[in-house]
Parts: C-alpha cells; sequence; structure tokens
C-alpha cells in the first residue's frame, strides 16, 4: 500500500511539474557569415544544468520551468550572449540569436560539439548555402553506402562513373586527363604513369572526413580541369579522447573457390625493395618466373585510429589525430580476349581462356596536428602516406596460328607498389573582421615502381611445351621505376565590403596566388631471354626456373640448351627514359556579392602561366619529332562566373559558366610504347591542349535537412579535344592524338535524397542520381597526319562519332533503413550503379570503335552499432556478378573482344572503441 501510494504521489509531481513549463525555441545564426545558420552552438540556462545543442540548422529548442531566466547562448570561438526573458506555463516562445566571433574565452558554458563536415545533413546544409555549385559526400554517407575508399565516393555523385580496371574516372563523359584531385585544397601528384591523377582508391575512408567534387570552375582552382575538380578533406580529431581497433576480413567467392597464383616473392606487407640487374653476363634475378599457388584466401584487415585534444593557455588547443590501417585483397577473374581486324571471321588474336589473378594491398598512415591560437589564427600539419601494391598473374591461352592446332601459352607476372608521401602546412588568419588569409603549402613525393614484369610465350608440342623465340622480346622481364616530386603553394586574401544597413558585409573580395611544380623522372629496362635449340628443350609453365636459373646462362646465344640474355638496347643497361617538368603560376581574383536577400553572385578571373616541358630516349622514336615539339608554353585567361538565386528558404536557382583548358600528359606524350598483353600505348610528342567552355544551370530543394531535390542542365564545348585511338599496327598499339577540330558534350542530371517514412527513431529513406547526355566529336584523319608530320597514321571510319569515354547514361541509387537510438542501432542498404555503353578506344582502318558495354553493379551493405563500444558491418559486393565485356562495332556487327566476371565479394568487419 506505501509502495502505491509513492507511486501516485510521484507520478502527481511529474505531471505537476511538467505542466509548469514552457518551451524556448528559435535559430541561432552567424553575423561574420551573413547571417547563415550557426550548427551545434549551445544554448542553457544561466546557473542551472538545463541546456541543449542546436541542430544542423542552428535551431534549438528547451524546455524550461516557468519564471523569469537568463538564457546563455555559447559557442567556441564567438562571443558569449545572454538574453533575460520570462515565461509561462504552457508558453512556447522563440528567441532568435546572432553570434558574433570573438577572442574572449568562454567561461560560463563548456561546448560539446563542432560542426561535423563528416555529416550528411552538415554537408547538405553547405551545399544550400554556397555562392557556388557543389557536392561533397561525407564520412557518415560513406559508411552508410559501404564506401572503402575516395574512389568508391565520387562514383556515388551525380554524372560520375569508373572505369573498369582503371583507376580514373569520368565526369560527364570526360575521362582522367579533363579531372583534377587535391587534398585539403592543394594539389596532389599521380601515382601512375598511366594517368594524370592519383588512384582515388589510394585514400581509404579511415582518413576521409568528406570528399568534395566540383564540376564547375571556379577562379581558386587550377585551369586544366574539364570534368571536375576532387578535394579530399582529411579527418581531425573533434570532441572526447578515443581510441579504435578495427579488423575485418573477406573473400571473392572466385579468387575462394580457386587454386589463387600469385607471383613468387610476393610481399604479403606490401613492401618491395627490387634493384634492377646490374650486368647481363650473370643471373641477378631474385625470383621465379613461375607463380606460387594458394588455396582458397581470404581478405584481411587491420586499423587503428585515435584522437586526443590539448589545451595550451588562455585561448589556445592543439587537436591530434593519428590513424594506421592495413588492408589485403584477392581477386579472380576468368574469361578471353581478342584482337579483331576490320571482320568479324578476321581474327588476330584469340586468347580463348583467359586467367587473371590479383594479390593488392594497401597500408595508410595519417596523423595531422591542428592548432588553434585563438579565435583567429588556425596552423595545421598534415602528413600522409600510402603504400599500395599489386601482383597480378594473367594467363593466356591462344592458337599459334591458322592452320595450327597447337596452343600458345603466355603468362604476364606484374608486380607493382606505389607509394605516396604528402606534407602539408595550413594555415587561416583573421586580422580585422574584415580581412582574412588562407594559406597553405606542401611537398609530395611519388615512387610508382614495377620492380619485376616477367613475361612468358610458351609453344605446345605434344604433352610438352617449348621456349616461343619468334621475336627477342616473347620472353623478358622488365623493370620499371617512376620518381615524382611535386611542389605547391597557395595564399588567398578575403577583404569583405560594401556594408548594409543591418551592419552584415554584402560583399567580398578574394586575391591571390596558387602555384605548383613538378618534375617527373621515368626509367625502364627490359631483359630478353634468347633460348638456343628452343625445340629440344621441354619446359613445364608451372616449373620455368629449371631452364631458366644461373647455371643454364651463357655468354653467347649460339651454345644449344642455353639462353643468352640481352637489354632492349642489346648488350647496353643503359634503360629507356623520359623526365618530364611543370610549372604553373597564378594570379586569382574573385568577388561576391550578396546584390539582395535572395541574388548573389561571383564573378572570377584567373591568369595563369603554363610551362610544361619533355625529353626522352625511348622505344619508339618518332619521325620528325624533337624536344620543342613536346613543349607547352602558353599563358591562360580563365574567367568564371555563377549566379544564385534563392526562390525561398528552400530552393535555389543556379548558373554557371567558365573556360579552362586540358593539358596532354607526360605519359601521352612521351613516344614509350607501354606493353600489355593484347593491347599496347604509345605517347605522341605533338598532342596539343584543348580549350574548354562550360555552361550549368541547376534548381535544387532542401525540403529538410537530410533531403534534397535537384534538377540540371549542362553543356561542355572542347576545341581541340583529345582521343585514344588505334594505330595500324599489327600490334594493337592505341596512341593519342587532337582527333578533330572540336566536340561537344550536352545533357541533364537529376537527384534526390528522399525520406520514405519516420517513426520514432527509425528511418527509411531513398537516393538516386541520374545522368543523360549526348556528345559529339569531329574526327580529321587529315588534321592528325598534318599535326603529327605523317608520323602516326590513323584513318578513322567516320567524319564524326560521339565522344571517347562518354556513356549516355548513369544511374545511382540505393535504399537505407537505419535506427538512430537504443542499444542495437543497425543500418542496412541496397546499392546500386549502372552506366550504358560508351566508347573505349575510337576505331580505324575500318576496325570498329572498341565500346565498353554497361555494368550494372549491386552491393548490399550493413552496420550494426552495440552500445557504445561495438560497431558490426557485414557487406556484399557486386551481388549480381557483373559481366566485364568490350566489343569491337564492325560492319557485320558487335564481336566480343573482351569478356569476363569480376565475382563476388563478401567482407565481415568488427570494430571496437577502447575509449
Amino acid at each position: 500500500m506505501k509502495l502505491k501510494f509513492l507511486v501516485i504521489t510521484l507520478f502527481t509531481l511529474a505531471i505537476g511539474f511538467a505542466q509548469n513549463k514552457g518551451t524556448v525555441t528559435g535559430t541561432i545564426t552567424d553575423k561574420d557569415m551573413n547571417n547563415e545558420s550557426l550548427p551545434f552552438a549551445s544554448v542553457a540556462l544561466k546557473g542551472t544544468t538545463t541546456g541543449t545543442n542546436a541542430d544542423e540548422n542552428g535551431v534549438y529548442t528547451l524546455s524550461v520551468p516557468e519564471g523569469t531566466h537568463i538564457l546563455v547562448f555559447a559557442f567556441l570561438g564567438y562571443e558569449t550572449k545572454e538574453v533575460q526573458f520570462t515565461i509561462k506555463a504552457g508558453e512556447t516562445k522563440t528567441i532568435n540569436q546572432i553570434m558574433t566571433s570573438t577572442s574572449v574565452q568562454l567561461q560560463d558554458v563548456v561546448i560539446e560539439k563542432t560542426v561535423s563536415r563528416e555529416k550528411e545533413t552538415a554537408l547538405l546544409l553547405e551545399q544550400k548555402n554556397s555562392a557556388v555549385i557543389k557536392q561533397n559526400i561525407g564520412a557518415q554517407e560513406l559508411s552508410r553506402k559501404g564506401v572503402s575508399d575516395a574512389a568508391g565516393a565520387v562514383t556515388k555523385v551525380t554524372g560520375i562513373s569508373k572505369q573498369e580496371g582503371n583507376s580514373g574516372i569520368f565526369v560527364r563523359g570526360l575521362g582522367d586527363r579533363y579531372n583534377s584531385t587535391m587534398l585539403n585544397g592543394l594539389p596532389l601528384p599521380s601515382n601512375e604513369p598511366e594517368n594524370k591523377n592519383i588512384a582515388l582508391d589510394l585514400f581509404s575512408t579511415d582518413i576521409i572526413q568528406s570528399v568534395g567534387i566540383s564540376k564547375t570552375y571556379s577562379a581558386d582552382q587550377y585551369g586544366d580541369m574539364g570534368g571536375a575538380n576532387v578535394d579530399i578533406q582529411s579527418k581531425e580529431h573533434n570532441g572526447n579522447t578515443k581510441f579504435v581497433v578495427e579488423v575485418g576480413t573477406g573473400l571473392n567467392n572466385k579468387a575462394f573457390g580457386s587454386d589463387f597464383k600469385i607471383a613468387d616473392g610476393a610481399k604479403k606487407t606490401g613492401f618491395y625493395d627490387v634493384k634492377t640487374p646490374t650486368s647481363t653476363s650473370n643471373y641477378q634475378f631474385g625470383t621465379k618466373w613461375s607463380p606460387e599457388t594458394q588455396n582458397n584466401p581470404l581478405n584481411g584487415s587491420f586499423g587503428l585510429t585515435g584522437g586526443k585534444n590539448f589545451n595550451v593557455g588562455e585561448n589556445g588547443r592543439i587537436s591530434a589525430f593519428a590513424t594506421a590501417n592495413y588492408a589485403n585483397g584477392y581477386k579472380y577473374k576468368n574469361g578471353f580476349q581478342r584482337v579483331v581486324s576490320n571482320t568479324n571471321d578476321n581474327i588476330i588474336t584469340d586468347y580463348f581462356n583467359v586467367d587473371k589473378y590479383e594479390f593488392s594491398t594497401k597500408t595508410t598512415l595519417m596523423a595531422n596536428v591542428a592548432y588553434k591560437l585563438n579565435a583567429k589564427n588556425t596552423i595545421k600539419f598534415n602528413s600522409v602516406f600510402v603504400n599500395a601494391s599489386k601482383t597480378t598473374v594473367g594467363e593466356y591461352d591462344t592458337y599459334v596460328g591458322q592452320g595450327d592446332d597447337r596452343y600458345e601459352f603466355n603468362r604476364q607476372t606484374l608486380t607493382e607498389q606505389n607509394k605516396l608521401f604528402v606534407n602539408q602546412l595550413l594555415g587561416k588568419h583573421t586580422f580585422t573582421d574584415k580581412l582574412d588569409l588562407d594559406w597553405g603549402a606542401s611537398f609530395s613525393t611519388v615512387n610508382a615502381d614495377m620492380p619485376d614484369r616477367i613475361t612468358n610465350n610458351l609453344v605446345q608440342t605434344g604433352s610438352d611445351y617449348i621456349f616461343n623465340t619468334a621475336a627477342p622480346t616473347t620472353n623478358n622481364r622488365y623493370f620499371q621505376y617512376i620518381d615524382e616530386k611535386e611542389t605547391a603553394l597557395k595564399a588567398l586574401a578575403t577583404y569583405k565590403l560594401l556594408k548594409g544597413d543591418d551592419e552584415l558585409y554584402k560583399g567580398k573580395f578574394t586575391f591571390g596566388y596558387n602555384g605548383r611544380i613538378k618534375s617527373r623522372d621515368f626509367e625502364a629496362t627490359q631483359f630478353n631471354f634468347r633460348v638456343s635449340g628452343a625445340e629440344s628443350i621441354p619446359v613445364s609453365p608451372d616449373n620455368l626456373d629449371s631452364f631458366l636459373n644461373a647455371s643454364n646462362q651463357a655468354a653467347s646465344q649460339n651454345i644449344p640448351g642455353t639462353f643468352f640474355i640481352s637489354t632492349s638496347r642489346l648488350q647496353s643497361l643503359k634503360p629507356f627514359t623520359y623526365n618530364g617538368d611543370l610549372s604553373i603560376h597564378a594570379g586569382v581574383a574573385n568577388f561576391e556579392h550578396n546584390l539582395s536577400e535572395k541574388l548573389t553572385y561571383t564573378l572570377g578571373l584567373r591568369a595563369e602561366k603554363v610551362l610544361q616541358e619533355l625529353v626522352w630516349d625511348t622505344n619508339f622514336p618518332i619521325a620528325g619529332a624533337d624536344f620543342d615539339d613536346a613543349t607547352i608554353d602558353k599563358v591562360y585567361i580563365l574567367p568564371a562566373a555563377t549566379l544564385k538565386y534563392s526562390l525561398n528558404d528552400t530552393q535555389n536557382l543556379r548558373f554557371a559558366a567558365s573556360k579552362t583548358y586540358t593539358l596532354p600528359q607526360f605519359k601521352e606524350k612521351s613516344p614509350f610504347r607501354y606493353e600489355g598483353v593484347g593491347e599496347n600505348s604509345i605517347g605522341n610528342p605533338f598532342l596539343k591542349p584543348s580549350d574548354n567552355y562550360n555552361i550549368d544551370f541547376k534548381w535544387e530543394m532542401f525540403p529538410n535537412n537530410d533531403e534534397v531535390f535537384s534538377a540540371g542542365v549542362f553543356g561542355k564545348y572542347l576545341d581541340n579535344p583529345i582521343s585514344r585511338v588505334l594505330l595500324n599496327s599489327t600490334l594493337n598499339d592505341n596512341t593519342f592524338v587532337n582527333a578533330g577540330k572540336s566536340a561537344y558534350v550536352a545533357g541533364v542530371e537529376f537527384e534526390v535524397k528522399k525520406n520514405i517514412w519516420k517513426v520514432d527513431n527509425q528511418t527509411l529513406s531513398f537516393g538516386a542520381n541520374a545522368t543523360v547526355m549526348y556528345s559529339h566529336q569531329d574526327l580529321d584523319s587529315d588534321k592528325v597526319a598534318r599535326e603529327t608530320n605523317n608520323s602516326l597514321s590513323v584513318n578513322f571510319n567516320d567524319k564524326t562519332d560521339a565522344l571517347q569515354g562518354a556513356s549516355p547514361l548513369l544511374v545511382n541509387a540505393d535504399v537505407t533503413y537505419r535506427v538512430e537510438a537504443g542499444k542495437f542501432k543497425p543500418t542496412v542498404s541496397l546499392v546500386g550503379n549502372y552506366f550504358h555503353d560508351r566508347i573505349y578506344s575510337l576505331g580505324s582502318f575500318e576496325r570498329g570503335n572498341i565500346v565498353e558495354k554497361g555494368i550494372m553493379m549491386l552491393n548490399f551493405v550493413s552496420s550494426t552499432s552495440i552500445g557504445e563500444k561495438w560497431t558490426v558491418t557485414y557487406n556484399m559486393g557486386n551481388i549480381l556478378n557483373y559481366k566485364i565485356r568490350r566489343v569491337q562495332e564492325n560492319a557485320e556487327g558487335d564481336i566480343d573482344t573482351y569478356n569476363f566476371r569480376a565475382g563476388v565479394d563478401f567482407s565481415l568487419g568488427v570494430k571496437y572503441n577502447i575509449f
């Protein structure tokens, strides 16, 4: 009875207490940012423990007792505001507050949160308020969609797709050479000789705070951009001290079910130290010719992440963050490849059975320190080291020739190691309420090495094989090294002006300098193995070292039953080389003006001095070409303008127009033959830059802080565009040419992020984006002949065609269910991506275009938080096991030239927050 009385009494008191409360609500804004909302500022009743934080839109709601109180508004680096008010029981009172930055230390309120650029809601708010068109994808969205690196992140953005087997991306149909990549606003060098941009899959989500994608140009960006600028923002520590451990495993169903072949000497750590042999007279190769075999290999990963804040003096704070991660993976593909002439029944080479095995590793280390001296001065140091390695074994079966039913066995074993080391020093300073300075400097190094590529060619005789000696290069070992260094600087000052009657500045003028200096040194040496009396030496593909060893090497190729080593320069050990230098220095000016509450525009101008020089000593001399032909020395004047009109609080209309350019890359201009199995590429020193003219219109609506609808149209006109094209060559050589006078791309884009329903703490959401494009380019064989002094022979089949790499349809979509409260908080997503057919290489000499067929990718992604400490993830990638397929469009119809399936990937991970 006493217990019942106590419960009734407490219940009555609780009701009475609740009835004696009122509600205060409002929006907190930032005066220095023209009254944009200030997310996560704190609100508290003075002298009590009652308080809350504003949400991503700066909106707060607080339940308070009736009476007279003082409301305290605070945010780190801003002047604390106190507002007295009186409220009655049941009353709702609105109190909005404008905050102003200051160097005064906050004493009354402890700030628990700061703006998180990892959250989808915060990034959508930034997108909504920005004066320019841009999109961001943060760590929260990356996790939800099962994205493991920056390459996967950008392909979730409207109009962007990835090429199978290549680290580059296509943006609105424009490939690697049209894009640029930055880290924290400073440029990144490439880690691959094939590409202009660094491989985005090197940057795992463990070091990514957000990835910003600008498909329109602004004057503070480098002008060598026709598709998009990708800016990776590295993670920084915020909040309480933390230390996290994570482990994972997984498998590819095709690799796990096979006897997986891996290069001898493959390092599970991913770190190699292989030197080129210094002599041809004695055997100096430390790894075997034949690969090893592993049964049912499993992927693995391990990571450590930690961060801590330190107070320095009265106003200073140091935030330190570090992460170390390692992961490896096994993949296996089986299919076929062909080299086809201008008729489908004339197959030059038919690799009717191909097995491709790939083992890869990635080690990522990052540390950054942010020192906030006070509210007006911050300095950051950021250091990133990435080591990515890959060993591949490709085995190709074909017939020796027409009328010959013997098999020819080809194997290429390839080891690659790419090391990137980036060091950045960044600073932001507020000198007065009008003048700010944003500066940065970086020094980056890249070592992109191919320490031992092994190529074998054998011919079947009965049940045995013999060495094929039809050419000096049929059995060889190849060593390639790239050493690249890059320094970059920026210093941009912003001056506010045009103060209005409301004491807010309506305009700001940004001016300054940025530039980069890059050098690349490339060298490659190939050792050719000539077998004497090869027809009498039976060998097994799985034990080539029984003959190719130190004891069988001879000083002369005339001794039967031995082999003789020569380099690509016969007895000389001098490597083939090219050396490239690039310097860009630019002056920047940009004016942004809030003409009214609804209308904002920007006008920008960039003057950029470009000098690119190239010298070479390579294996493919081009008649009539000298180093001056490869030099680009030019000043570009690049205007850019944007317009934003706010229809209301949730909708914007946007417009952007600009001029940019596209530089040929070192590899595209260097006359060096990169050899693969069934496909080679050769540089063209006569290649010229392209000029790009860009225009965009966009409508966007933000119904809620985590929802968006948008639609837009875009157009790009390219003067003197660059394309990959097939040469008149029996070796299936591709090169790069200014294929015609002009090209253009036009399209429409759509995006939606919508909550289907929300119940309590459960949400079912849907997201999708699509791009529909049309592309056109002129093709002129005579123009190519004139510009290359008749040294490169191409013969286009038509006068016009679609732009190489441009897919007419791109679609990304996901459906997500998540629970945001409770002990178990699962998030489950189904994520799909599709791109339609696109030209891989332009056809010529009546051989049709090589077309990469469309791919539908479907992934299942899940993550469950258990309490405050544990997180468990389970993912399935490529559920549909898509077919990777290229066809040649000959007159009789399409014929497959590349046909593989990639397999289904499974992964399981566990993360534990120690503190």
